[in-house]
């Protein structure tokens, strides 16, 4: 557990570190003077200078960072970020992004190789390595929920007094609870290498598009591809779940705008270390599954137009393109201020209720 848990901590330093060299690696290609590389955030515990760049590593374990020269603005320098043409500049704002990307598609292309889990349909028998049905989602407040139920989980056995049915198929499962809806069942659950079991009564009248118990299900099966197939795989894979992605969210404000419930719960780096910890259980693949996914989810965050994200600098640098001029160095950094305070408190509020989610 405690291990599983470091892995996944280092897992989201890796991103964020691999993020930044995005960065710094267009920035080199443009010829952009690179003053820093650090690894975490200051203060500074030990740095090198090789080159014109030093590299350190700093206290305190919350990611990392690149300095460029003339990045605040105001340095007309053919070495300075502020004095390179302004797609030159948004290019190199975007390999960060695109880094997230890339990683996601080496892992999952590894995934691929390996054997990835894949959703299949109940009529779907023959050839079916390991066939199993798994927790998709769970709603807050549910009979799951409470119950201890959590997303991956593999549903193994039903029980009520004497009968016991062995699960295989969604619809086995679905009949079940409604056949014995207002009844305290027993679920027998799969997590990682553990087994382990629930109780729980079915509501007899759930909200809407939630079911008995509060689940939503999915049967999964393993299946790799060969060596030259899983990279091929693994772009298209990365590209059909950024896709997937971006369709969720615009269903969320869709809902949002009509005040319907959303059922989305946001969560900050205490929640993803804890459900890292969960698919890491598991096994190897379901992680660096996991790992590519929240890889996505990076990207198109930090892509947003939102000041003190890389799209809230792309944005900045589209005005510069229109205007001919750029922002003042002064409001840029205002705005900038403002917003990454708004993110920081949004984070905390997070962090702070994800931390009680565990208790």
């Amino acid at each position: 557990m405690i291990l599983i848990t470091l892995f996944a901590f280092l897992s989201l330093i890796v991103l964020i570190i691999l993020h930044e060299l995005g960065h710094f690696l267009v920035a080199k290609i443009f010829g952009v003077k690179v003053e820093e590389f650090g690894i975490f955030l200051p203060p500074r515990l030990v740095g090198k200078k090789i080159g014109e760049t030093v590299y350190s590593l700093n206290l305190l374990p919350f990611g990392a960072f690149v300095k460029l020269y003339g990045e605040e603005g105001g340095i007309e320098n053919v070495r300075s970020f502020s004095g390179k043409p302004v797609w030159q500049r948004a290019l190199i704002v975007v390999g960060g992004v695109a880094t997230f990307w890339i990683v996601s598609a080496i892992l999952l292309s590894v995934v691929m190789g390996l054997g990835i889990p894949i959703a299949v349909s109940d009529e779907e028998n023959g050839d079916l390595i390991d066939p199993k049905i798994q927790i998709a989602g769970v709603a807050p407040e549910s009979p799951a929920e409470i119950a201890g139920i959590k997303l991956g989980d593999t549903v193994k056995e039903l029980r009520i007094q004497d009968l016991r049915l062995k699960i295989n198929k969604i619809k086995d499962l679905q009949d079940f609870i409604e056949e014995h809806k207002g009844k305290e069942i027993i679920l027998t659950f799969e997590r990682g290498r553990e087994f382990f079991e629930v109780s729980l009564i079915p509501r007899v009248s759930p909200p809407e598009n939630e079911g008995a118990i509060g689940v939503s299900l999915v049967r999964t099966t393993i299946k790799s591809y060969s060596w030259h197939q899983a990279p091929i795989q693994g772009i298209i894979t990365t590209f059909n779940l950024t896709i997937s992605v971006i369709r969720g969210w615009f269903q969320v404000l869709t809902l949002t705008f009509r005040r319907e419930p959303t059922g989305v719960q946001l969560m900050g780096p205490v929640g993803i270390i804890s459900l890292f910890t969960q698919f890491g259980k598991m096994g190897v693949n379901y992680f660096l599954q996991f790992v590519a996914i929240i890889s996505i989810y990076f990207a198109l965050f930090n892509i947003l137009p939102i000041p003190a994200l890389d799209g809230g600098k792309l944005v900045f640098l589209g005005i510069e393109a229109i205007r001919k001029k750029p922002v003042s160095v002064k409001t840029e950094q205002k705005i900038t201020t403002v917003f990454f305070t708004l993110l920081i408190a949004l984070v905390i509020l997070v962090t702070v209720k994800d931390i009680i989610g565990l208790f």
